[in-house]
Order: structure tokens, then C-alpha cells, then sequence
């Protein structure tokens, strides 16, 4: 392997007052106790990018087993494909991952990645150019051993090493890859594009809690829209979520208006997932309740709709996603509500609103702002509820939904 590209501060410009004290601490610790250590990944590319990097992962020579020696009770290992050390901090954890190593062209899945190495061997099992690059603190440098920073100039995605190969060791590299074009908008390099396409029914190998949970972190991004659009226009859905894929062929435009409105309310303050999670399944609920019901001219009350929502929460997410159980009652619930807010058979006006005893209606009213801001014709009974949930006292000890019916 070629020597690294190595950028001075006058180079690459890095705010070094937005790195985390805490990670400065941390490889500075592992230096003086004698290993490697950089900063490593998302938050260089962040910092190269004039971001705020959500968290500070950092690369050492040392194995997990030392890491925990050096940092004690503050130290936890975790994961047994890839075994990382979390140190906390309080409610703050630094990542730190040990340099690996291994045949980076082993064609099939990557089961086990605990075979240790160094910084250049270490960078070619990561998955991006955008994500090889090491910062060194110490000296203020970038290192640079894949390319990625000229690709960070170029605004180019493009995996290190082929393309195919490294989608096929791991399938989820396909769902980050489109997750980075969603929140960057940079231009897939066109093997990476090309291997992207052939290689889509990988996915289904994947671990699902895995795929799972980079959608969750994508519908807080205030890039889901994107994201999902994205996932719908190169098929990722029929394989991961199909009734959902079918859903959006007849009529996408209500869920891609819901994260829409979702991403520029979560730029201002933060929402639930499974506030998030709904505007997904809402749009597919109504729909099975208009020609299961309505169409039929069937009066539906509000034990029907739980019912449906169950089922619709099941059919989105089924069959290859798993939903925890306590997500799954507040996604239900939430959606329950929206037809309380606004009832089917609206065959008479209540002039006093009853608050249920329910742990999730104030989410219920987080996802009806969303519906009021797509219709504002919804506002004044958004506020009559909003109004009445904050009048009533709300008792600290409510029935638990019994998970073991869903």
C-alpha cells in the first residue's frame, strides 16, 4: 500500500475548537499509555465538512482488553462481531474500535471482524473514502490513506476496494451509502452506483435489527424524505419493507409530505420515533380503513382502527424487520388517536374532550401538528386538544397496555 497523503491544519482547514474534549481526552490517555490513536470517520469527514459531528469515534493500536485496563469502570466492551470499548463520560460515550485487519477480499459475509491490525490495513476494511480519513490531534494532520479527501472536495461516494465485493461482505454498506447521498447529496461514483444496483438483493442477508436501525437514525436526520425516496427509487423497499414499496407505487405522496414536515420540525426540536415511525404507516392505515370500511359503508368505532393498526404496523414492517414491542404499543396508540381527533363517523360534535388515559397521547398530538401542517383546516382542533390535554392533571400511574396482544 502506497504511503498516506498527509494534510497540515493550512490545508484542511479542520475546526479543531469543535472537537470533543472528551475524545481529546480519551487519545490522549491511549498515547500515554503507549498505543496509537486517532480520531477516526464520521467526525473527521463532519469536521472536514463544517459539521457538527454527532459523535467522536476514535481508532487505537490497542485491544479491547487494554482499552478497558486503561479506562477501568468508565470502560464497557461490547458486540462480539466487531468488538468495540464504550467510555463514558455520564451520559457521553466515546467509541473506540481497535485497528483491524483480515482478508478485505474475501468474497462472502463478514461473520467475525476481531482480527486486529494497523492504521493501513484497519482502513480498508471501512467503507467509504469519505470515512477512511485519521485525524491526529497531537500534530493537527490528516491522514489520508484511500483518497477520501479528495473525494470529500468532489463530493463524491465511492467505496474502498470493489465496489461489489464490499456490498456483498456487507450488505448494509448499500442502506449507508444511499443514507450519505440523502444527507449530502454527493454523486455515487459510478462502479459503487453500478455495484449498488447488482447487488440490491444482498440486503435480505443483512441483519435486520442492524438495517432497522439506520432507518431510525435517518427519520431523525432532517433527511428521511430523501432518504426514503431514495430507498423507493432503487427498489431497497421491495426487499425490506414490500407492502410499503407497493403502497407508494399507488400513492406516495401523503408519506413523503409527512417526513417532509417531520424533517423541518425535527431542525427545531426533536420528536419520538415512533412519532416518526407513523408517517411511514398512517397513509396505509387510512387507506385500509377507506376500502375495508368506509367504501363499505361499515361504521367504525375506535376498536376497529386499533385493530387495523395493528395490522397495518405488521404489514409495513413485516416480513423482515421486527418491531420492539413497547415502539410497536406507541405506534399504535398514536395512530388510534388520530382518529379521535378527527373521527370517521363524525356524526356529532363533543362540546367537552375527553383526554384518555393514555402514556402516548401527547406523541398522538406531536403527529397531528404534522397532519395540521399539510392541513391547516386541522389547527383549531389541534388546539382545542392541545388545550384540554394541558388543563387535565394527568396521573402519574396509568393501565400498561398488554404487549402480549400484539
Amino acid at each position: 500500500m502506497r504511503p498516506p497523503k498527509v494534510y497540515s491544519i493550512d490545508e484542511h482547514l479542520l475546526p479543531i475548537n469543535k472537537i470533543d474534549t472528551k475524545a481529546y481526552y480519551v487519545i490522549e490517555k491511549l498515547r500515554v499509555n503507549g498505543f496509537l490513536s486517532f480520531l477516526v470517520g464520521g467526525s473527521v469527514r463532519d469536521l472536514l465538512l463544517k459539521q457538527v459531528p454527532k459523535d467522536f469515534d476514535i481508532a487505537t493500536s490497542a485491544k479491547p482488553e487494554e482499552i478497558k485496563k486503561i479506562f477501568k469502570r468508565n470502560c464497557i466492551l461490547i458486540g462480539k462481531r466487531f468488538r468495540l470499548a464504550h467510555i463514558r463520560f455520564g451520559k457521553k460515550i466515546i467509541e473506540v474500535s481497535t485497528f483491524r485487519a483480515g482478508d478485505a477480499k474475501k468474497e462472502e459475509l463478514i461473520l467475525q471482524d476481531n482480527i486486529y491490525g494497523t492504521p493501513e490495513k484497519d482502513v480498508l476494511r471501512r467503507d467509504f473514502t469519505i470515512n477512511g480519513l485519521f485525524y491526529d490531534p497531537e500534530v493537527q494532520t490528516v491522514i489520508d490513506y484511500v483518497d477520501g479527501y479528495t473525494d470529500l472536495q468532489k463530493k463524491i461516494l465511492r467505496t474502498i476496494g470493489e465496489a461489489k465485493l464490499r456490498f456483498i461482505q456487507d450488505p448494509v454498506r448499500m442502506i449507508r451509502l444511499l443514507k450519505f447521498k440523502a444527507r449530502f447529496d454527493f454523486e455515487i461514483e459510478k462502479e459503487t452506483l453500478n455495484a449498488l444496483i447488482e447487488c440490491k438483493q444482498e440486503i435480505v442477508k443483512s441483519s435486520p435489527a442492524r438495517i432497522l436501525e439506520e432507518l431510525f437514525r435517518m427519520l431523525v436526520s432532517t433527511k428521511s424524505k430523501n432518504f426514503f425516496k431514495l430507498l423507493d427509487s432503487y427498489n431497497f423497499l421491495d426487499y425490506l419493507m414490500p407492502e410499503l414499496s407497493d403502497f407508494l407505487k399507488i400513492n406516495n405522496t401523503l408519506v413523503f409530505t409527512l417526513l417532509e414536515k417531520a424533517d423541518l420540525e425535527i431542525s427545531k426540536n426533536s420528536l419520538p420515533r415512533s412519532v416518526l415511525i407513523s408517517c411511514l404507516i398512517y397513509p396505509y392505515l387510512e387507506m385500509q380503513l377507506k376500502e375495508e370500511f368506509i367504501d363499505k359503508d361499515i361504521f367504525v368505532h375506535l376498536g376497529i382502527v386499533i385493530q387495523i393498526a395493528k395490522e397495518s404496523t405488521n404489514a409495513i414492517f413485516r416480513p423482515f424487520f421486527q418491531v420492539p414491542k413497547k415502539l410497536k404499543v406507541e405506534i399504535i396508540s398514536i395512530l388510534t388517536n388520530q382518529f379521535r381527533f378527527t373521527p370517521i363517523n363524525n356524526s356529532k360534535k363533543f362540546k367537552r374532550l375527553k383526554i384518555p388515559r393514555d402514556p402516548c397521547f401527547f406523541m398522538s398530538l406531536q403527529f397531528f401538528r404534522l397532519r395540521c401542517l399539510i392541513d391547516t383546516n386541522l389547527s383549531n382542533i389541534y388546539h382545542r386538544w392541545l388545550n384540554a390535554y394541558e388543563s387535565k392533571k394527568i396521573p402519574k400511574k396509568i393501565q400498561k397496555v398488554k404487549e402480549n396482544e400484539l
